[in-house]
């Protein structure tokens, strides 16, 4: 009996303290949210440029390397400012380049970083 107990509390223990641990982490973020926190954040422009190639490559959905009106998110997409040519299809080549553009701007001290309070000061221009 003592054993079955205790093979029980084993193989259960992990399992109910992972529901409470996962119940905290949800009331704590519930709670974030709420209170409008938003935790700080750190990009770096490599990162923030392979996180945009997987982005082209998401809405990329006939995978030919072109951004066509169709496989825009929405109609009248401000993606489509970074068509440098007006051919109204976007290249990869122009993307990344559009993209990389945005971070730079964004990325107030020029140091390769972009923080989340350079993030905000971005969208109030």
């Amino acid at each position: 009996m003592r054993v079955a107990i205790v093979m029980a509390a084993a193989v259960f223990a992990p399992v109910l303290l992972g529901a409470c641990s996962d119940k905290a982490e949800e009331r704590a973020r519930a709670d974030a949210h709420a209170a409008g926190f938003v935790p700080p954040s750190l990009i770096t422009r490599v990162d923030f440029g392979g996180a945009q190639q997987r982005r082209f490559a998401n809405l990329d959905r006939d995978g030919n390397g072109i951004l066509s009106g169709a496989e825009m998110p929405r109609t009248r997409s401000q993606l489509m400012r970074l068509d440098r040519n007006g051919d109204d299809k976007i290249t990869s080549s122009e993307f990344a380049e559009g993209t990389i553009a945005r971070f730079d701007a964004m990325d107030l001290n020029h140091d390769g970083t972009l923080t989340s309070d350079e993030r905000v000061d971005a969208r109030r221009e």
